[in-house]
């Protein structure tokens, strides 16, 4: 059996976050599995995934081989001091409640099959004097842009519920209320949709691709979840490409992805979602220097004032393949 005391950076997180933080590698399926037949437990206690770990608590996990599986995930690379010089640089926005960075592209949130280096692995360098910061939402690894941290768990648990309830409940109306965090993003697509200003309301729902074993996000017009999206053509070229100004109104996984694809502009470099310049025919894209990498890019977030705080705009500027590309492209990209 080993032990593994909670520390004081991990307070205070669900017991799978903790799992993801320090055993990134380890299914999600086999946690599930091995606290249900008590083999994990917390502070010699049978628990659950969702129960929360405080620091000082002591994880029990039995060996790999009674685990069933041949070598346990290593803990998560500790990050070099050049590490957490690097996240200071991208720092955007910092009060008493949050910290607003600009996430590169390529930098996986949080840790998982495969991935070796994640935001996550580096929020101590944000500390800034004061406990560690907490993730309250993501953006997908090949995403740049605006992402924001809580410094306390106050201002976390306010957050949360902002960005959960960020979209509208039901079918909203065009009318934005002032209590919910609006999301901008702008992204390069293939094509350019007609009419160039507008919405798109798709469900979407997580379904088993035919192809293969795999999951990915589509649209499901019988059990979908409701999904909007208000987007705004700003410039293209030759309806061949567009850049978007994209706004999604609901918060479901990979929306604006799927809903640029569904209407036939999928974003550039998107391969799972029909973003390949090659699928798009747009197969001379590569020489007119434009990179087969995703597009997309959290342009803006605005915040409502928390906590006696004021209200929070901060805006990303874009990284270097996209500002290549709309340059390439002779593109006008708006300067705010």
């Amino acid at each position: 059996m080993t032990e593994h005391t909670i520390r004081e950076d991990d307070n205070d997180i669900r017991l799978d976050r903790w799992f993801k933080r320090n055993y990134p590698g380890f299914p999600h399926a086999l946690l599930e599995k091995h606290l249900r037949k008590g083999l994990i437990k917390l502070d010699g206690k049978k628990a659950k995934t969702s129960d929360r770990v405080l620091a000082g608590q002591v994880v029990n996990c039995p060996d790999a081989a009674v685990m069933g599986i041949a070598d346990m995930p290593k803990p998560k690379r500790k990050a070099s001091e050049e590490d957490y010089e690097q996240v200071r640089k991208w720092v955007l926005y910092k009060d008493e409640n949050v910290i607003v960075i600009n996430k590169p592209y390529g930098l996986a949130v949080q840790g998982g099959t495969k991935i070796t280096r994640c935001l996550d692995d580096l929020l101590d360098g944000l500390m800034f004097g004061a406990s560690r910061p907490k993730l309250v939402h993501r953006l997908d690894r090949d995403t740049s842009g605006v992402l924001v941290l809580a410094r306390t768990s106050k201002a976390a648990a306010s957050l949360s519920k902002l960005f959960s309830g960020g979209g509208y409940a039901g079918r909203p109306s065009d009318k934005r209320p002032e209590s919910r965090i609006d999301k901008t993003y702008w992204a390069l697509v293939n094509g350019s949709p007609l009419p160039p200003v507008g919405y798109i309301d798709l469900p979407l729902n997580k379904m088993a691709r035919e192809d293969s074993d795999r999951e990915q996000v589509m649209v499901d017009e019988e059990e979908g979840k409701y999904a909007r999206t208000e987007y705004r053509v700003i410039d293209s070229l030759a309806r061949k490409f567009a850049l978007m100004e994209l706004r999604p109104l609901t918060g479901r996984m990979h929306q604006l992805r799927v809903h640029m694809a569904a209407i036939d502009c999928p974003i550039v470099g998107d391969h799972k979602y029909g973003g390949s310049q090659q699928v798009a025919g747009n197969s001379d894209a590569g020489a007119l220097g434009v990179e087969d990498i995703l597009h997309l890019h959290a342009r803006r977030i605005v915040i409502p004032a928390l906590a006696g705080g004021k209200k929070i705009d901060v805006s990303a500027p874009l990284p270097a393949h996209m500002a290549n590309s709309f340059r390439a492209l002779g593109l006008d990209v708006p300067k705010k």
